[in-house]
C-alpha cells in the first residue's frame, strides 16, 4: 500500500483498471502475463498495471510510449481496492462491518507512519462511500469493479471529494471555507467528502473552528483525516472521529510485494538483495518500492539480461543502500574495545576523509552496539540481514567475548557523545573526543575486578582522631556509647552493676548517660527536644539515677550549658524525664564550657570516617579508575574509630547517618 501526497494528477490508464485492451496489448507483447495467487490479498493490483509503464520494458517499447512519462514504481502499483491493502486486514475487517450494518461514521482519522497508505486509503474510503454501478447505488467494500465516481476520486479530481493538505493551508480562513461550503449537497456523488491530509499542521484556531461542523455535519457529509503525528492532534478532535491505525508492513509483506512488482516488471533480484531493501523501507511500502525503482535503474544501465542473470547483487544493493561500511564500522568498534587510540584515531580519519559524518559513525557504532547486545539475548538477531555473513559471526564472537555491563556502558557514552556532537562547533574534535573516552572506559576494571582488588589489598587501620581535652572528654559524655560503655562525668567512672541490676528489677528504665536521655526522647516522638538537645545543649556533667545499697532511691543529674540562640529546655526535660522513668531527676543550667553537642560531635566522626575512607585502598582505586566520581556518602564503616583520651568506639548506628561530600 502506497501512500501519495501530490493532488491533480492526471490519470493513467493502469490506474483506472478498465483498460483491458491495453493489458492485452502488453500480454502479445511480452509473450505472457505474470501469475498471481487468488489467495494473496494486497497484490492484485501488480496485474493490472504491469504493461502499462510507460517506458521500456526489457528493450521493448511498450504502448509507443517514451521515457519521458514513465510513472514510478511507487504510484503505478497504488491499491485501488480493500483487497489491495496489505497488512491493514483489522481496519478493513472494522469497515466492513460498518458498511454492512449500516453504522457508517462521518468523521475518520487515519493515522501511521510515511508510506503506509493513509492517503491512499482515505481515496478508497471515498470510493466506497460513493460507490455506484449499474447494478449497485449503496456504500459498499465489494469494489470489485470501477464505479461512475471511482476513476476521478482515486485520481484526486472529483468534484465531491475535496482534499486539502493542511501543511500549506493551515489556517482559519481555510477551515471557514468548508464550513461555508458545507451545507450544499453534492454535485454528482452521493457524500461530499472532505480528506485533509497532515491534519496535525491546523492551526489551533483551525481546529476550534472546525469543532462544532464536525461533531454535527449535515448527512451528505464525509470527513476523512490522516496523519502521522497522531500525539499533535487535539483530543476533542480525536474524540469526535473513528480512528484507525495503520501498522507497518512486516519484512514479510515487503518482500513479497517486492517479489511480485519484480515479476509484474520482468525482471528478477536476488533473494538477498530484496530483504535488504525491505529491511531499509522500514515497514513502508513507498520506500520499498522507490528503493526497488533505484535498483531497476542500476540495472537497466548495466543492460541486465531478461532472465536475471548478472543483475543486482547483495553487495551491489548494500553499496546503493548505504551499507558497505558496515564492515570498517565493526573494525573501528574493535580498535576502539582493544584501546588501541592512535589506530582508532587514524580508522576514524579515513573514513571522515571518505565523506563520513562524524555523527553518523557514532550512530553507527551505537547501532552496532545495540545489536551485539541483542545477540546476547534474541538468537535471531544473528540473522539480521543488515550485516553480512561474515560480519554476523564476528558479531557472534564479539557478544560472548564483551560481558553485558561493557556493552551497555558503551551504549551510554555513545548517546551521550552523540549529543555532544551535535552541539559541538567541530563535530569531528567531539567524535575524536568520544572515541578516547571510549578506548579509556575498554580497559577499566569491572566491578568484580576492583572487588577482587580490594580483597586483596592489605585493610586500612583507623588513625586515632585528635581533639582538645575538654572537647574529648565531652564527647564521650555528649557523643555517647552503648549503654554497656563507660560514662565519663568530671572523671567518675560507670555506674555499677548492682544498682542498674537494681533499677530493671525495680521496672524503671536505665539511663546510663546522655545518649540514653537522647534516644529515649526520640524515642517518644518529641522532635523539638531531641533537636534541642543535640544540637543547643552543651554536657557539662551526668550522673545517673540509681539505687542505693540500703534500698533508697538517687535522682539522676544533669547539668547543661545552652548554646546561643536556645531555649531554655531544663524544666521541660525534668519533667518528662520524670514522667517517663518514674524516677527523680534533676537538671541544671551552668555556665561553664562543657562538651561539644552531639550534631558537632557527628560531623566530626563524620571528617574523620571520610579521611580513613579515603586512604583505604579500594576507594583509591575506584577513584583512580573513575576521575570524576566522588564519595556522596558513607552508610557503613566496619572499622571503630578511637577519639583522644580513651573514648570508646562509635558504633555503626551513627556511621548510616553520616553524608560526606568528596
Amino acid at each position: 500500500m502506497i501512500e501519495d501526497n501530490e493532488d491533480n494528477i492526471a490519470p493513467e490508464d493502469a490506474l483506472t483498471g478498465g483498460d483491458d485492451a491495453s493489458l492485452d496489448q502488453a500480454v502479445e507483447q511480452d509473450g505472457e502475463a505474470p501469475e498471481f495467487s487468488d489467495d494473496a490479498p494486497g497484490f492484485d493490483m501488480l496485474a493490472d498495471a504491469d504493461a502499462d509503464n510507460g517506458t521500456e520494458v526489457n528493450g521493448t517499447e511498450v504502448n509507443g510510449a517514451t521515457n519521458g512519462s514513465y510513472k514510478v514504481l511507487a504510484r503505478k502499483y497504488r491499491p485501488r481496492n480493500f483487497d489491495d491493502l496489505i497488512g491493514q486486514e483489522a481496519m478493513v475487517q472494522t469497515l466492513t462491518n460498518a458498511f454492512d450494518s449500516g453504522r457508517i461514521a462521518h468523521g475518520f482519522m487515519l493515522t501511521g507512519v510515511r508510506g503506509v497508505g493513509k492517503t491512499t486509503t482515505a481515496r478508497i474510503l471515498a470510493r466506497a462511500l460513493n460507490y455506484q454501478t449499474e447494478t449497485m447505488n449503496a456504500p459498499s467494500m465489494a469494489l470489485a469493479e470501477d464505479g461512475a465516481h471511482c476513476a476521478a476520486i482515486m485520481d484526486g479530481t472529483h468534484v465531491d471529494v475535496i482534499e486539502m493538505d493542511a501543511a500549506s493551508r493551515t489556517g482559519i480562513g481555510d477551515i471557514r471555507e468548508i464550513i461555508d461550503n458545507v451545507r450544499y449537497t453534492p454535485s454528482a456523488a452521493r457524500f461530499k467528502v472532505y480528506i485533509i491530509d497532515e491534519v496535525h499542521m491546523l492551526s489551533k484556531a483551525a481546529f476550534n473552528g472546525l469543532l462544532k461542523t464536525l461533531e454535527e455535519p449535515p448527512e451528505h457529509v464525509k470527513f476523512i483525516f490522516a496523519t502521522t503525528e497522531i500525539r499533535q492532534v487535539p483530543v476533542t478532535v480525536l474524540s469526535r472521529c473513528q480512528r484507525f491505525d495503520l501498522r507497518r508492513l512486516t519484512l514479510d509483506d515487503t518482500q513479497t510485494l517486492l517479489s511480485r512488482t519484480c515479476a509484474a516488471e520482468h525482471v528478477s533480484l536476488p533473494e538477498e538483495a530484496l530483504k535488504l531493501i525491505a529491511r531499509a523501507a522500514d515497514g513502508s511500502a513507498r520506500d520499498a518500492l522507490s528503493l526497488l525503482d533505484r535498483a531497476l535503474a542500476h540495472m537497466d544501465g548495466a543492460h541486465i539480461d531478461p532472465d536475471g542473470s548478472g543483475g543486482v547483487d547483495e553487495t551491489t544493493m548494500r553499496g546503493l543502500l548505504g551499507l558497505a561500511d558496515r564492515g570498517r564500522i565493526f573494525d573501528l568498534f574493535d580498535l576502539v574495545m582493544a584501546g588501541q587510540v592512535s589506530e582508532a584515531l587514524a580508522e576514524f580519519e579515513a573514513q571522515y576523509v571518505m565523506g563520513a559524518d562524524p555523527a553518523v559513525i557514532l550512530a553507527d557504532m551505537a547501532e552496532l552496539t545495540h545489536w551485539l547486545t541483542r545477540l546476547k539475548f534474541v538468537p535471531a538477531a544473528q540473522e539480521d540481514i543488515a550485516f553480512s555473513a561474515q560480519l554476523r559471526a564476528r558479531g557472534v564472537a564479539a557478544a560472548e567475548k564483551l560481558s553485558t555491563r561493557i556493552l551497555s556502558r558503551v551504549w551510554q557514552v555513545l548517546l551521550a557523545g552523540t549529543d555532544e556532537v551535535a552541539r559541538a562547533g567541530n563535530a569531528r574534535a567531539a567524535a575524536e573526543m568520544v572515541l578516547i573516552r571510549l578506548a579509556h572506559l575498554a580497559d577499566m576494571p569491572s566491578p568484580e575486578e576492583l572487588i577482587k582488588h580490594y580483597d586483596a589489598a592489605p585493610k586500612a587501620s583507623a588513625a586515632p582522631a585528635s581533639n582538645s581535652g575538654g572537647a574529648a572528654s565531652g564527647g564521650a559524655s555528649a557523643g555517647g556509647s552503648h549503654a554497656s560503655g563507660p560514662v565519663a562525668s568530671h572523671g567518675s567512672t560507670a555506674a555499677s552493676t548492682a544498682p542498674a541490676v537494681m533499677a530493671q528489677t525495680q521496672n524503671a528504665p536505665v539511663l546510663q548517660n546522655f545518649q540514653a536521655v537522647v534516644d529515649m526522647v526520640a524515642e517518644k516522638r518529641d522532635i523539638g527536644l531531641k533537636h534541642a538537645l543535640e544540637n543547643g545543649v552543651h554536657l557539662v556533667a551526668f550522673e545517673a539515677a540509681a539505687f542505693t545499697p540500703q534500698g533508697g532511691a538517687r535522682a539522676g543529674r544533669i547539668e547543661l550549658r545552652l548554646a546561643e540562640g536556645q531555649d531554655n529546655v531544663a524544666q521541660e526535660l525534668t519533667r518528662k524525664l520524670r514522667d517517663w522513668t518514674g524516677q527523680s531527676w534533676v537538671v541544671s543550667l551552668s555556665k561553664e564550657q562543657g562538651a561539644a553537642t552531639i550534631g558537632a560531635v557527628k560531623q566530626s566522626v563524620a571528617d574523620r570516617r571520610e579521611e580513613a575512607a579515603l586512604e583505604d585502598p579500594f576507594i583509591k582505586t575506584a577513584l583512580a579508575a573513575f576521575p570524576k566520581a566522588e564519595i556522596v556518602s558513607i552508610s557503613d564503616f566496619d572499622t571503630g574509630l578511637s577519639a583522644d583520651n580513651g573514648e570508646a568506639p562509635l558504633d555503626d548506628g551513627e556511621a548510616s547517618d553520616t553524608d560526606a561530600d568528596a
